[in-house]
């Protein structure tokens, strides 16, 4: 690999976008909550959290807990100042910025997992030093039946 391979390798790992600087802003508010996984922020960019998949709620959907997912993430987040953390892939398919995100200290991401309102996504390279904390929440959610996995006959994101 060539030194500048190697350099743009290095920032990615680190959740910078190739030229060194974050993926997109480090800091925002929400401005919109999207469903259980994205929001839109004040900066006019869209969120997709890492390492979650909620049930879908939008686009004509009506998943098991969707809604609730959804309900969730807006008394988490929306209005509110939030950290972002990039990982080894800036944007997915779809344009969305990919990332943790934090609101009072509080990693979001993780919590939509611990409390049964998610189902681990893991989509490498992203993902990779957080996926054993990750699974062990998702895994407790799922013995103590919360949210969902209480809730639903079926998890549609299984």
């Amino acid at each position: 690999m060539s030194a500048a391979g190697v350099a743009a390798a290095t920032l990615a790992a680190a959740g910078c976008a190739p030229d060194g600087g974050p993926c997109g802003p480090e800091t925002a508010v929400v401005a919109r909550v999207v469903d259980g996984d994205t929001v839109e922020l004040d900066t006019g960019d869209r969120v997709r959290y890492l390492l979650v998949d909620t049930p879908e709620s939008t686009g004509g959907a009506h998943d098991c807990f969707g809604a609730n997912a959804a309900a969730l993430n807006r008394e988490l987040v929306l209005g509110k100042p939030v950290a972002l953390t990039y990982d080894a892939e800036c944007t997915d398919r779809y344009d969305r910025l990919l990332a943790y995100v934090t609101v009072g200290g509080r990693d979001v991401n993780r919590l939509l997992l611990e409390r049964g309102y998610a189902c681990l996504l893991h989509i490498p390279p992203n993902g990779d030093e957080r996926l054993a904390d990750y699974t062990a929440a998702e895994a407790e959610a799922r013995a103590g039946r919360r949210g969902m996995w209480g809730a639903c006959p079926r998890v549609s994101c299984e």
